[in-house]
This record gives C-alpha cells, sequence and structure tokens, in this order.
C-alpha cells in the first residue's frame, strides 16, 4: 500500500491511541481527541496492535469503518487494551511497558485464486459458510511463513482446519499502512 499519512499523522495516530488505551485503564472512561487532517478524517479500516517485551499483547480491528479513521484507532486501541480474548485486560501495571504498531487498511479485494496472494504484501481475510479469520500481511513476514501456511494459517485463525481453505472458501486481500513506535516518526 502506498504511504498515505505523513510522519506527523502517524505520530498524531500512536499518541491518541496511546491516550486512549492509558486513560480508559485508568479510569475506564473515553478520550476524543479532535483530527482536521484530511488522511485522518477518512473511512478506512484499522487494526491496532499490542506488544510488551516483543510479545503480542492484544491486536483488535476493523476491516472497513463508518468513522474516521482517527476515531477508529482511539476505539480499536482500547478494545486491544481491554477486549482481546486472547488476554486479560491491561492493567495500570502494563501502562509502564507496552509498544504500539497501526495498520491503516486499503479496501478487501476478492481474490478468484491464491496466485493472486503476495505474501508480505497482502493481509488475508478468508470465510467459509458462518467462519471468518483475518491475518495482517506483516504476520507471515513476521512468522517466517509461505503462502501455503500463511492460508493454513488463517483458516485456523478462522476456526477452520488448516485446509479448509482449499474448497468452497471465499478469499480476500487487502494491504496496509503499517507503522507503529519503534520507528522513528
Amino acid at each position: 500500500m502506498n504511504e498515505t499519512l505523513n510522519p506527523e499523522e502517524r505520530k498524531f495516530l500512536l499518541e491518541t491511541a496511546r491516550e486512549a488505551i492509558t486513560v480508559a485503564v485508568r479510569n475506564g472512561k473515553a478520550v476524543t481527541r479532535e483530527a482536521t487532517s484530511p488522511s485522518l478524517l477518512e473511512h478506512k479500516g484499522c487494526f491496532v496492535t499490542i506488544k510488551s517485551q516483543g510479545a503480542l499483547r492484544g491486536c483488535i480491528g476493523n476491516l472497513t469503518s463508518d468513522k474516521p479513521l482517527y476515531q477508529l484507532v482511539q476505539q480499536m486501541a482500547v478494545s486491544a487494551a481491554v477486549r482481546d480474548p486472547r488476554f486479560y485486560p491491561m492493567k495500570e501495571e502494563d501502562l509502564a511497558d507496552f509498544q504500539l504498531e497501526i495498520s491503516v487498511l486499503s479496501p478487501m479485494t476478492k481474490v478468484s485464486s491464491t496466485e493472486e496472494i503476495e505474501v508480505g504484501v497482502h493481509g488475508l481475510y478468508l470465510e467459509k459458510n458462518f467462519a471468518r479469520g483475518v491475518l495482517l500481511p506483516q504476520v507471515p513476514v513476521e512468522q517466517g511463513w509461505n503462502l501455503e501456511t500463511f492460508l493454513n494459517q488463517t483458516a485456523l485463525k478462522a476456526g477452520l482446519k488448516r485446509d479448509d481453505w482449499k474448497e468452497g472458501a471465499n478469499l480476500y486481500v487487502f494491504s496496509a499502512e503499517v507503522f507503529g513506535e519503534s520507528e522513528t516518526v
């Protein structure tokens, strides 16, 4: 995905996400910072990933949005901190050491063949019957997966069997503009 956010916009989103998490964890309230930049007012999907000492601590997002990007980032940041069912809700002591990564998503495109999927470029959304699974484009790269493993893991994430993507599944790809606090913004 071509970068659409400038360094100041990225910094604003990261600061906003961190502030939203801190306020929500400390006193259960929502914080709303306002943005005026046209890029931050666009309706785009996003995921907010929280890591602690390099390990995943929470990751929640929406593939699409009916609200401006900056508002969705705030909402997803809080959800990743306190509503990711894989982890206990963050507590005050967890605020001392965590890092954020934000993935701003492009619209999804349905693919007719797995040959259209590029590992490291595309995120993957799989749906089959009532099962749904999504993995961001950076996941297979971080894990060292090839395309088949990426597809298998997305099926498993959807609660399906490893190779259930081979028949009767709809596959969609998207790209992401990924940035985090570990970068110089």
